[in-house]
């Protein structure tokens, strides 16, 4: 029985309805003599639709069911009735997912917006019926043409994680445990490599609204960018990530040396995709709790060159600065009307005004940082151009 619970890639087959036949037909009704041709066209066949959606994550259910089949268009009818169109085959994919053709290897579509629609498979036309071939020298027409046939083709669909800033590091590094510190993401946490085992997303919110998406994926090992393990199944859900967070376990865990781990990751990433490797990073030294943690930093600074933001995920140290240095390199935009770097600006919320009455005081407003309270700008009457 298979019980796997994500899928990042599968091949599917997809096939539109063809479309319904066109029939020939002569009207037959009492008192109405030489009643002519009625006969109606096919329907259209359905088309076969993949459509991006925020409530899927996986490819599970492509997995299971790999078959995706429009319905074909019904066929015409007497008295000139035109048969039904197929009903089109929409399907739900995650964003993020890269539509190929299986024999060709062509790029079919890039789904990276919530209701972002590609039709894969276009369903066939409907076929004419005999009532379009009448004419003054031809008034018994016999013709009619039959539905399109359907488009068949196999597609590789693939998921590439969409975030902002992606975590990378050995097993065992602590990045779920830095993700569900700074977002609200739920991962799975435990003291063994490999805990993580597909990608996971969580949103980092600031306090004017602004987001940054940041993906947790499983653990690099070396080798990865030559297919050791799963390590290119895993390193491809880096390459939409517009920052990359080195995570480097300080202490040493598992007798491991922390400046070697950064450059194992670095050559990993190079070798992969030396664009990637080009674009802006943090280093982030984990487990800064722990005395070894303290101990290896330095020579780490010595062997790397590179100053890293200590984190403890113990009581959060070092979190706030991460977040905010994600925040200067991905620049979000606020949600409301605030500009970053005036939040300070705003009185603290202990001196709001009590707010449990009937009405709520005028100063309270000024605490309510997400509506827009500045007054209206004035307009000029219509026959006074721009005098006020």
């Amino acid at each position: 029985m298979k019980t796997r619970t994500f899928i990042d890639r599968v091949e599917v087959r997809v096939r539109s309805g063809k479309g319904g036949d066109g029939v020939a037909t002569f009207r037959r009704e009492a008192l109405v003599s030489e009643g002519g041709p009625d006969g109606g066209d096919g329907g259209r066949g359905g088309d076969v639709v993949l459509k991006g959606s925020i409530h899927v994550n996986s490819l599970i259910a492509l997995f299971f069911d790999p078959h995706l089949y429009a319905e074909n268009g019904v066929n015409g009818g007497n008295r000139r009735c035109f048969g039904r169109r197929g009903k089109d085959l929409v399907v739900p994919v995650p964003l993020g997912t890269i539509v190929t053709d299986a024999d060709t290897g062509l790029l079919v579509a890039d789904i990276t917006e919530a209701g972002q629609t590609v039709v894969v498979a276009k369903g066939g036309p409907g076929g004419f019926g005999n009532c379009h071939f009448k004419s003054s020298v031809n008034q018994v027409p016999t013709e009619h043409t039959l539905g399109g046939e359907p488009e068949e083709r196999k597609l590789v669909l693939e998921i590439k994680t969409i975030a902002d800033a992606g975590l990378l590091g050995f097993p065992n590094a602590g990045k779920s445990s830095i993700l569900s510190m700074v977002s609200s993401a739920t991962p799975k946490i435990a003291s063994y490599p490999f805990t993580t085992l597909n990608p996971i997303v969580g949103q980092i919110e600031y306090r004017d609204f602004a987001q940054v998406t940041m993906a947790d994926v499983p653990g690099i090992i070396e080798g990865a960018a030559r297919g050791v393990g799963l390590g290119i199944d895993f390193l491809r859900h880096l390459e939409r990530a517009r920052v990359l967070v080195y995570v480097i376990d300080m202490a040493g865990t598992d007798n491991r040396e922390p400046w070697k781990d950064y450059e194992i990751l670095s050559k990993e990433i190079s070798e992969y995709n030396q664009e990637l490797a080009e674009r802006p990073s943090l280093v982030v030294a984990n487990k800064m709790d722990e005395e070894a943690a303290v101990e290896n930093l330095p020579r780490f600074v010595k062997e790397t060159g590179v100053t890293p933001i200590q984190v403890n995920c113990v009581d959060g140290t070092g979190l706030d600065v991460l977040k905010e240095e994600l925040r200067k390199i991905v620049n979000p935009k606020p949600r409301s009307g605030w500009h970053h770097g005036e939040t300070d600006d705003h009185p603290p919320l202990s001196e709001m005004p009590d707010t449990t009455g009937d009405e709520i005081p005028a100063e309270a407003m000024k605490f309510a940082t997400f509506l827009k309270l500045d007054p209206p700008k004035k307009k000029s009457h219509p026959s006074r151009g721009n005098i006020h």
